[in-house]
């Protein structure tokens, strides 16, 4: 998977691509840490557009990204969210914990 972090009018967009499971652990760690040391950001999102898999531990990743933008009091959107990717998204019922577009 890659990560790629950037800034714009406050919103902090990690853009993901690939396949987002265990593997990718260390690289959405990092992106997250680099994304919640970000100055005078107001939100979140994750652009899941390019990513072709995500598994159980790639929800795991994302409920910590939740947790991170809830203690530093920001918002989290998933964006780009299509396919087979809604799917496992809705199947958990992660509308309910984030904005999904």
């Amino acid at each position: 998977m890659e990560t790629n972090v950037t800034t714009r009018d406050g919103v902090a967009l990690l853009k993901l691509s690939g396949r987002f499971d265990f593997n990718a652990h260390r690289e959405f760690r990092e992106a997250l840490e680099r994304m919640v040391a970000l100055p005078a950001t107001t939100s979140f999102t994750v652009d899941l557009a390019d990513v072709s898999y995500l598994d159980s531990s790639a929800l795991g990743m994302l409920l910590l990204l939740r947790d991170k933008a809830k203690q530093a009091n920001k918002l989290v959107t998933l964006a780009g969210v299509k396919g087979s990717v809604r799917q496992v998204l809705d199947i958990a019922n992660f509308s309910k914990m984030f904005t999904i577009t």
